[in-house]
């Protein structure tokens, strides 16, 4: 298949009027042409959200997030999980990695990767946490059916592993309190460095990425002190770590949306999380501009999952990088496609306009490397993913 005269923009930077070549889910050439076909529209890659949930409540209206869980079946939730990913991609997002996978996003993937359904590429991270940490304080205590904790660096080791053999693509730890666990603090320490050590070495000999959720100053530096791929959040980094960061060339998803909609209250969320969340954001944004001015490298990570921020809410991170962030409209538009590939271990594959690449790629109106602000949903003229178009139509 072919698309030709239109502007191209390939993950890196502009190259003109040109021409797109794919065959299946591989691109075959991309070229420069001189005559513009339609001329008010542009190709760029697919978005890459490097942090999202996809198992969480995807009909109409509201439902509790804290309950929702509790009160679905498995086989339910796995559809909502579907749903939501279906949504994603419609949105313009082609690639996602869900930080809190088990069995039921890695049968999402293995869906959409036999093109049984059609959906975006999706990686699967495993979370190794402590009893009472981030990650199982989501569940009330006397719930008894709980997801898998680790305590002590024997069970993170043989949890990594348990995800390895499920089919995981990577694994998440946590290194400080988050905002909408139940009863937790921000500041909380989450394991003990050997229990971070030992989770983290076991996933390198597995040839598995690290991402570390982390909020306050001292989990920042338990992620850097790990060695970890990437860190989620990142709220009160000093510059200090910003720097160390930058050089370790680690990257950053900085979820700016969900904590400021937790903050404000526009989403249905407790007290305490409201509370915790106006503390995180108060001394946000300050923080993050300098981290970006010392380079670290923020990549688009929305942690959407459905319930505070939507999937479809993309393209709107990426505007908000700009704000928050300092960034100009390219270098947002680069760390939501070519840059966060690579940050996940996909740069080889998606991200990037050029031959032997995967197929994703997305029609809008506009010229979103110039101005962000084109870069939304009203101007999404098609998306093609592996090759096929899933949703408009692509130009005659």
């Amino acid at each position: 298949m072919r698309l030709t005269g239109f502007a191209l923009w390939d993950g890196e930077r502009f190259r003109g009027t040109s021409t797109l070549n794919w065959s299946g889910d591989r691109i075959e050439a991309v070229g420069t042409v001189e005559d513009a076909a339609e001329p008010e529209l542009c190709v760029i890659p697919g978005l890459v959200d490097t942090h999202v949930h996809l198992v969480g409540y995807a009909g109409e209206g509201t439902a509790d997030f804290a309950t929702w869980p509790l009160v679905t079946t498995r086989d339910e939730q796995v559809l909502h999980g579907v749903a939501h990913a279906q949504r994603a991609l419609r949105g313009g997002v082609t690639t996602v990695r869900d930080l809190a996978a088990d069995d039921a996003q890695v049968a999402i993937r293995r869906v959409f990767d036999a093109g049984i359904l059609p959906g975006p590429r999706v990686l699967a991270h495993g979370m190794v946490g402590m009893t009472a940490g981030h990650n199982d304080l989501f569940v009330p205590p006397a719930f008894p059916l709980r997801k898998p904790v680790a305590d002590g660096p024997d069970e993170c080791r043989k949890l990594v592993r348990t995800w390895a053999r499920a089919g995981m693509d990577g694994i998440k730890i946590a290194t400080s309190g988050g905002v909408l666990s139940i009863g937790d603090r921000n500041g909380w320490r989450n394991q003990t460095p050997a229990e971070v050590e030992a989770t983290v070495d076991e996933a390198r000999a597995l040839g598995m990425r690290v991402a570390a959720h982390a909020h306050s100053h001292a989990g920042i530096q338990a992620a850097l002190d790990a060695g970890v791929d990437s860190i989620e959040h990142a709220t009160l980094m000093s510059i200090e770590q910003a720097e160390a960061i930058a050089a370790r060339g680690m990257t950053v998803g900085p979820t700016l949306l969900i904590n400021e909609a937790i903050a404000a209250g526009s989403v249905p969320v407790t007290a305490q999380a409201m509370e915790k969340a106006a503390e995180l954001v108060a001394a946000r944004d300050e923080l993050f501009a300098a981290a970006a001015r010392a380079g670290v490298r923020f990549v688009l990570g929305t942690d959407a999952n459905g319930h505070h921020v939507r999937f479809g809410d993309q393209m709107q991170e990426v505007g908000r990088m700009t704000q928050v962030l300092g960034m100009d409209a390219e270098t947002a538009l680069r760390s939501a496609t070519s840059l966060a590939a690579r940050s996940i271990g996909l740069g080889d594959r998606v991200g990037t306009l050029a031959a032997g690449m995967g197929a994703d790629f997305l029609v809008l109106r506009g010229r979103p490397w110039e101005r962000i602000e084109d870069l939304r949903l009203e101007n999404l003229v098609a998306v093609v993913s592996r090759g096929r178009v899933v949703s408009g139509a692509l130009p005659r």
